[in-house]
């Protein structure tokens, strides 16, 4: 393994993903704040919607920059990183849902920022699913 590499294509990753987290996030709080949905159960397609469009973004950055993958392979790559992504998502909402369903806010944190808080640790698990991945599986060369 070419460690110098893999270093530099996890450095574009975790730069990539804090764009995508942005996006993720941003969108997240926007449908929050329209529908007044903090947690539960019905946060179950906010975040689905979230995580969709910043995943969406996620493919054509890494692809271009953080992999760097010219191939002609494109639609069954896509297909790949989608199959990935929605493990992903499924970590990732999994993760939110049992969290601002099941433990109650610490710190004294309101709903919102919890539901933040609940994100952040999703957030860490599916970039660790995801960069494996996406290295291993889609963009392997």
């Amino acid at each position: 393994m070419d460690y110098k590499k893999t270093f530099s294509q996890l450095w574009r990753f975790v730069i990539i993903g804090i764009i995508n987290t942005a996006i993720d996030y941003g969108i997240l709080l926007i449908l929050s704040a329209i529908t007044g949905i903090t947690g539960g159960a019905k946060i179950i397609p906010l975040n689905i919607i979230s995580f969709s469009v910043a995943t969406t973004n996620s493919y054509f950055l890494n692809r271009r920059w953080a992999f760097a993958d010219q191939s002609g392979e494109q639609g069954k790559k896509f297909s790949l990183f989608l199959i990935v992504s929605i493990i992903g998502v499924t970590i990732n909402t999994s993760i939110v849902t049992f969290i601002t369903s099941h433990v109650s806010p610490m710190f004294g944190l309101p709903p919102r920022a919890w539901l933040i808080a609940a994100k952040l640790v999703a957030t860490g698990v599916s970039l660790i699913w995801n960069f494996i991945g996406y290295k291993v599986i889609v963009f392997k060369k």
